[in-house]
């Protein structure tokens, strides 16, 4: 009989030692705010015991605890393959992509003000108004903002030819910002008193620098008081 009181009372003390060992959370409550997220959570515990909430919301799933000294988060983020056509409606409310990165219009340099569509949300920069574009960057296949002004830029100068540009036969006039001539001749133009010279014989162009007109022996002569226009987009 004795030994029967033993073994049972070993039992007993395996099975709590076990319980004990399976318990992952031995303080706190299980009335646990779910915090500041907004709709409907369903409140889960997991086979340790843990208390979580599963929540969906705009398709990204989340599992919460907030429990003191047992915070666990898990996102489910989107991203991957669409398996079908997929739309989204937004009639009554606003859709919007916040932290895009600035591109500001020139290939070679990219300006990383990032906007929130509250301020103070991202880094922002002074005249942060207007309307901008939303851009994707062939190279990394990231989508980028651009300003509407931003989305053709032009230029334009002018110069009145002196004795010494006659006497040399050419005149360059500053163009700061205009594009190579080659591929780009139909973005370039250049006006002799009001009438257009002909691109690669009458006016070579410095990229970024400036646009050189020089006479055509036999053809046209350039003289004092002659009035030049450059024009060009990009």
């Amino acid at each position: 009989m004795k030994n029967n009181f033993l073994k049972g009372g070993l039992l007993a003390l395996m099975m709590l030692a076990g319980v004990s060992l399976q318990a992952q959370t031995t303080t706190g409550t299980d009335n646990v705010a779910q915090g500041d997220a907004d709709g409907v959570s369903v409140k889960l515990i997991d086979n340790k015991g843990t208390i979580k909430y599963l929540q969906s919301n705009n398709g990204i799933t989340t599992i919460t605890s907030t429990e003191a000294g047992n915070l666990t988060t898990t996102t489910w983020q989107l991203g991957g393959e669409l398996l079908e056509d997929t739309y989204i409606d937004v009639e009554g409310k606003v859709f919007s992509l916040d932290g895009l990165k600035l591109e500001n219009g020139t290939a070679a340099t990219t300006a990383a003000t990032q906007t929130g569509h509250d301020a103070g949300t991202t880094t922002t920069a002074s005249g942060d108004t207007g309307w901008t574009l939303v851009v994707r960057d062939e190279a990394t296949g990231e989508l980028k903002k651009l300003l509407a002004k931003n989305l053709i830029q032009s230029g334009w100068n002018e110069g009145t030819a002196d004795t010494t540009d006659a006497t040399n036969g050419s005149i360059t006039i500053s163009a700061t910002g205009i594009p190579a001539l080659a591929g780009n001749e139909g973005k370039i133009w250049v006006f002799r008193n009001g009438a257009k010279l002909k691109q690669g014989t009458d006016f070579t162009v410095i990229d970024g620098v400036s646009v050189t007109v020089t006479e055509v022996t036999n053809s046209w002569d350039l003289f004092e008081g002659d009035e030049f226009e450059v024009q060009w987009v990009k």
